[in-house]
């Protein structure tokens, strides 16, 4: 389990979150960097973020999170910030089946903007509204897998999930730059291989467990 570390750090990596306006990006940030969550938040006017330090296999990773708007006239703003980003969570509702639609293109544009080797994951937020649930698990899990992205799903405001996504985005990053300087590719480049995938089931009991693969 990762835990909170010194000022002190070994690597700072930045993170974008990205997705459609609404699927809950700015929750999901400040639980992670501040463990809380507002019912009132606004959507985010440009770009905005928030610092959290982890241990990541033995070493204090920083990492950086961007909330990048989701609202169409922000684009062209937010695609700047792509630069120096080692990591993405692409996020989408999972009772919106509009935001989901939307991952493809979010991801070709984080890929023509972003670095070829950055690692991406895959995000179905809200998961604790069951009733309203538009997206099936299996439906994203396929999605993931045909485009080679880890995917775990998550509820900002149970804090389903959210330390996991963090923590194994941050790990895979970590992975990636440690095999990278020991192992450059034909350009210097690294690809990371395939994520795990993690999705949000309900016991009998109304609790929550995570499911593997």
């Amino acid at each position: 389990m990762s835990a909170d570390v010194p000022t002190r750090y070994d690597h700072l990596f930045k993170i974008v979150l990205i997705g459609d306006s609404g699927v809950g990006k700015s929750n999901l940030l400040s639980r992670f960097t501040r463990n809380e969550f507002s019912h009132e938040s606004k959507s985010t006017i440009g770009v905005e973020f928030a610092t959290r330090a982890l241990t990541i296999e033995g070493k204090s990773v920083k990492a950086q999170v961007w909330d990048t708007a989701g609202q169409e006239r922000y684009r062209a703003i937010t695609s700047a910030y792509y630069r120096g980003a080692v990591g993405a969570l692409l996020v989408y509702d999972v009772s919106k089946m509009n935001s989901f639609e939307n991952v493809e293109r979010w991801l070709k544009e984080l890929r023509d903007h972003a670095e070829t080797n950055i690692v991406v994951m895959l995000v179905g937020n809200k998961a604790d509204l069951h009733d309203l649930r538009q997206v099936r698990t299996e439906m994203a899990t396929e999605f993931a897998e045909t485009s080679e992205l880890s995917f775990i799903e998550t509820s900002a405001l149970e804090a389903l999930n959210v330390e996991a996504a963090f923590t194994q985005l941050l790990t895979e990053i970590y992975r990636v730059v440690s095999k990278r300087n020991l192992e450059a590719g034909p350009a210097g480049g690294f690809v990371p291989k395939q994520g795990v995938v993690l999705s949000a089931e309900r016991n009998d009991d109304g609790g929550r467990k995570l499911k593997c693969c």
